[in-house]
């Protein structure tokens, strides 16, 4: 028992202090202390800077023999393609038709550049920073391809070309840091100690002010005025899907970090992004908006149990 209770309180000291950053958002913004203009300077100043700041440091520092796992991103990768099919295929039966885009983009598309490596650094330091790092490399790749093709699917009126789509996956910060840091890591390139001491601070304001920022967008009055078919595609993002692909990673032999690095990213509530890439193509990005919020606030809860579960019985 007393074994259990402690499993149970390192869980919450590894999982608290991310979501206490949420809510503690949600409460500045509704106090007035945070504003729009504020959050939209400070998230462009995450992306476009201090997390690939974060992650290019985190991937120099690494041993990549260590960290970089070709069978654990095939793996994700496939892991990703299955989840979205599925999804898609309850979508079809389920979902009307104008609205099927969202829900099944809601439902796959993970933050997992913020809240995903949030937690893996908290759970795992170094190592989770930086194979969390190289796995999102990955993860925008796939999750931008994978929502064009959803949303497109039922907006017949709007058109992505797929040269615009890679361009600006090729223009992401958080890709050209990862492509940039690989070369440093493999040849083992060291930087002045002024400049790596001058990036950790730059990159330390990452995770806080990401959080912040995450939790100050949530709107508790349009989930309570308008969930619908919300619900079902947080349920699917939280619960179903974490559960069904980190299941199938341990009975594929995956365990300890690798395992418990994959159910943080499959777990991670539904990214920010997605609400911009509806808005963009003319969907229901109320839905959208709803997707996030759901997925925001039950993150606290399931990421915290299913951390606690994989702990418990020893194998992340």
């Amino acid at each position: 028992m007393s074994s259990l209770l402690g499993t149970f309180l390192y869980t919450l000291e590894t999982t608290l202090p991310v979501f206490a950053m949420v809510f503690i958002g949600i409460g500045l913004r509704r106090i007035g202390w945070i504003d729009q203009g504020f959050i939209a300077t400070a998230s462009a100043l995450v992306f476009k800077a201090t997390l690939p700041t974060l992650v290019f440091l985190s991937i120099i520092r690494a041993d990549l023999d260590t960290t970089l796992s070709i069978s654990m991103l095939i793996f994700y990768f496939l892991a990703t393609l299955a989840s979205f099919a599925l999804v898609w295929f309850w979508a079809t039966k389920r979902v009307r038709q104008e609205d099927r885009g969202v829900y099944v983009q809601g439902a796959f598309r993970g933050n997992c550049g913020i809240v995903g490596l949030a937690l893996a650094a908290n759970l795992y330091g170094d190592y989770g920073l930086s194979a969390g790092g190289l796995l999102l490399g990955l993860v925008i790749v796939v999750y931008n391809s994978l929502s064009v093709i959803v949303l497109l699917a039922y907006q017949p009126g709007k058109t992505m070309s797929l040269s615009n789509t890679l361009r600006d996956i090729a223009r992401n910060p958080l890709i050209i840091g990862v492509v940039l840091a690989i070369p440093f890591a493999a040849f083992e390139i060291t930087l002045p100690g002024w400049v790596m001491t001058s990036g950790d601070y730059f990159a330390s304001l990452t995770l806080p002010l990401a959080l912040l920022c995450i939790g100050a967008t949530v709107s508790l009055k349009s989930i309570r005025s308008d969930s619908g078919p919300a619900m079902g595609s947080s349920i699917w993002k939280m619960v179903s899907l974490p559960a069904l692909c980190t299941l199938v990673a341990w009975l594929a032999g995956f365990e300890g970090r690798e395992l418990g690095l994959m159910f943080l990213f499959f777990a991670s509530p539904t990214a920010a992004a997605s609400f911009v890439m509806v808005k963009a193509l003319g969907g229901n990005d109320r839905m959208a908006a709803n997707i996030i919020a759901l997925t925001t606030l039950l993150a606290s809860v399931t990421v915290t149990t299913g951390v606690f579960v994989l702990q418990s019985i020893g194998v992340a």
